[in-house]
């Protein structure tokens, strides 16, 4: 990955951790690290014991990746504070404020924000996401306690704060629901397999590995022709309103990525290509006449893979990233 992307992503070295396989959980890792048991067996078991949710101080720049309670206290004037949210793909997230003592009129706030931004750059970008940027915030200082919760679009969601006062602060629960078409999506693990639907929707999905990586799509319908073909990027997929885009790029917008390929027709795979840009992204665009579905592999590419490709591969651009 490269050192511009790194110092880019300053914000979410935690969560970049997180994806290098260190720790799946960050959370869970400091709750309870010696019990072997993974999120879903932990959250089992925590409900069959009737065990309360988990809850912990949160730090001025954090990532959260399981339900709970959190909460923060300046400990002295904390001016540029955020909070990065992530779930599993296949859930939606919703955060509750249960306690809020911050001055408004002095200054301080506390914005939930619907998706990742970073540097100028949002995931979902404009394009993909129903909202305008401007209501994407929902800010406390406006709203008050009659919108206590609030509930993302896609599995993550940002909390901004500034608070001026020591002792002053909030409490939050996080809670998830699922989630039964995923749209956009941010990957949790450099590895993995997933399936993106978006039924006689007009709308546009994509789901994003912050890494480079190996795409293996498996099978695509697109509802309309069968057959694959694999286009130059610069030509498109000739006014058809249903395909799918490998793009890749340097931060976290969709929409500020190149477009390495489209896939404008049906077919049932292997497809591979290797991606090695920092972030790489499968968009499905849909017109909303069809049932559209593209099921793919992915992992984390290995350096000595640029030197060998093999299989039904297409070696694609930044590279000289690695």
């Amino acid at each position: 990955m490269s050192p511009s992307f790194k110092l880019k992503c300053h914000l979410v070295l935690i969560f970049l951790m997180a994806l290098r396989g260190e720790t799946r959980y960050l959370q869970l890792r400091e709750a309870a690290d010696r019990d072997p048991l993974l999120l879903w067996g932990a959250r089992l078991k925590r409900e069959l014991a009737g065990e309360p949710e988990y809850r912990r101080a949160l730090r001025c720049l954090d990532m959260l990746s399981l339900p709970g309670q959190f909460t923060f206290t300046a400990d002295r004037p904390r001016l540029h504070c955020a909070a990065f949210l992530i779930a599993e793909p296949e859930e939606l997230i919703t955060v509750h404020y249960d306690l809020v003592s911050i001055d408004c009129r002095g200054g301080d706030f506390l914005k939930v924000f619907d998706g990742w931004i970073l540097k100028g750059e949002k995931f979902p970008s404009s394009q993909d996401h129903p909202l305008p940027t401007t209501e994407r915030y929902i800010d406390f200082c406006d709203s008050g306690l009659s919108r206590r919760s609030i509930r993302s679009s896609q599995n993550v969601a940002m909390i901004f704060f500034r608070v001026h006062e020591p002792g002053n602060g909030f409490t939050f629960t996080i809670k998830t629901d699922p989630n039964l078409f995923p749209c956009n999506v941010i990957s949790q693990t450099p590895n993995g397999r997933f399936t993106l639907v978006v039924p006689h929707l007009h709308r546009n999905c994509s789901f994003s590995i912050i890494y480079p990586a190996v795409i293996k799509i498996s099978d695509l319908t697109l509802g309309h022709l069968s057959g694959l073909q694999l286009k130059n990027p610069s030509a498109g997929c000739g006014g058809i309103g249903d395909f799918v885009e490998l793009l890749g790029g340097t931060g976290l917008d969709p929409s500020k990525m190149m477009p390495l390929a489209d896939l404008c027709y049906s077919f049932h795979g292997p497809a591979q290509m290797k991606i090695g840009c920092d972030n790489t992204v499968v968009r499905l665009v849909s017109s909303g006449k069809h049932i559209n579905r593209v099921t793919f592999e992915y992992r984390q590419l290995e350096p000595y893979e640029l030197e060998n490709p093999s299989g039904n591969s297409i070696q694609e651009l930044c590279l000289s990233g690695l």
